[in-house]
Parts: C-alpha cells; structure tokens; sequence
C-alpha cells in the first residue's frame, strides 16, 4: 500500500491529506471453482487488524461469480448493504418478500437491520416487465459495499433504481446517500455517508466533494487523481482531509466514491 500527504489546501496550515493507494494485485482475494472476489477491506478468512474499515466503509468486495452459481441463503444484521453491478446480472430474493434482478446501472440498498436472510445467484430470471429474460449465461461482476447505519435495530428494508441516464454526461452521481439534503438515487441509514458513481469518458473529468473520509475505486479503466497519481483497474485510494481533487479519466472508466463524515467511533 503506498502512502502520500500533501498540506491540506485551504485548512489549518498544521492539516494535511492522506492518500493511501491499494493497488488492485495487492487486495486479499478468495477463490473458489464458481467464485473470484478481491477484497478492499479484511473479509471472510482474510483478516488483517489494521484492514478493517475506512470511514465508515467496512466492506468493499469486487466479485465475479459464474454462470448458475452465487450466494444461498444466508443472514446479515444491523448493515447497509449496497451492490452495483458492471456486467451480468444477479437475481436477489430476501426474507421481506422482495425479489428481483441486478443489473448495470440499476442502484439497489439492502438494509438488514434486526436480521434478514437473502440470496444472490447468477440465474436466469424473467422480468414481468418489459419482459425481458435475463439468463444467467455470462459471469456477473458486481461490487458489494457495506456500511454500518447510524444505530442498531433498524426495521429490515430494500430499495432500488434505475439510474443509468444520469450516468450518460460523466457527471459524479449520488447513487446511495443518508446525508441530509442529499438528492441521490437511493437512501442509506447512515447521515454521514454517502455513494457516488461517474462513467467517464476518455478525457473527462470530475471533482471529487468534500472528504474528510473518502474511498475511490476504479471498477474499471484508468484514471489520473490529483494526489494520489495513476489509478487503474481495481485499484483503490483511501482519502483523510481531502475534497476538491480532479480526477480525470485515460480510456473510458467508471470509478465508485465514498464521501464520509465521520470515520467508526467518531
């Protein structure tokens, strides 16, 4: 992991900005003969003390999973779970009734809260409307993210959205916030954090916001980000202090950001 600071623009002349860069071959992975998933954060059986969380992001898993394959049945509590799919699709179905099919540009949250049990397979799936068959035959590639809400006990909940025409112009996106005032897709249970995503094209750029906790992931292409230098596929970069850097993509990229307020125990 490499690590850079720079004074902090702006701010209190002893303030300055981290960047900790995670490149995508230095992830802990799990592998298994229908599953390949690269971790950001400890997971599962890879567990590092000093890689558990940034902000308030305990979870970011970048997974592939095979054709007619995926998660059974399986619990989670008191965590805001939000999945973004590249390409493929995943089928959800969960203890509250909802089901449905993921896929590229759909925004969709999670909320376990006192509990829930949902699956996640790459299957075939038929929609009611426009009714379209989506069949399970490629490998999907997705990111799962959690965060933790601003309290325990919460009632379970889901929620999902198409956004892919706000995601035509390059712009940086808010796909899932809880920060107040927030317009974005959808809503998270914490006021501290928020998800942004932008599919930019070769040459363009965007802003990052203001970032006292910030995690950029290139889920795909390149990009160059002012502090941190170049980015690439599956690359990551942890920001304290930070806001305000440019971001330009090389090739056509689409990159995922946190913004967070606070960090856990704060």
């Amino acid at each position: 992991m490499i690590r850079t600071l720079r004074p902090a623009a702006g701010r209190a002349c002893n303030r300055y900005v981290s960047y900790q860069v995670l490149r995508s071959d230095e992830r802990p992975h799990t592998d298994t003969p229908w599953l390949r998933s690269r971790h950001c954060f400890s997971f599962g059986d890879n567990y590092d003390p000093g890689n558990t969380h940034h902000g308030v992001l305990m979870v970011s898993n970048d997974d592939v999973v095979a054709p007619h394959q995926g998660f059974d049945t399986h619990p989670h509590r008191d965590m805001e779970i939000v999945t973004w799919v590249l390409s493929g699709s995943l089928v959800h179905q969960d203890s509250i009734g909802n089901s449905g099919v993921i896929y590229p540009g759909l925004a969709q949250r999670m909320s376990a809260g006192t509990g829930i049990t949902h699956s996640e397979r790459n299957d075939s799936w038929r929609e009611h409307s426009p009714g379209l068959t989506r069949t399970g035959e490629d490998p999907v590639h997705f990111i799962q993210m959690w965060v933790l809400p601003d309290e325990p006990g919460i009632d379970p909940g889901y929620q999902q959205l198409e956004v892919d025409d706000e995601l035509a112009n390059g712009a940086l996106v808010p796909i899932a916030s809880g920060i107040p005032g927030h317009d974005s897709a959808i809503r998270i249970a914490n006021h501290d954090a928020a998800l942004h995503v932008s599919r930019l094209p070769a040459g363009g750029s965007v802003t990052l916001p203001d970032l006292p906790f910030g995690h950029v992931f290139v889920a795909r292409g390149s990009v160059r980000m002012e502090g941190a230098g170049e980015l690439g596929t599956g690359d990551a970069a942890r920001i304290t202090a930070g806001g305000g850097e440019r971001v330009v993509a090389d090739v056509d990229s689409e990159i995922l950001v946190w913004e967070m307020h606070r960090a856990l125990g704060h």
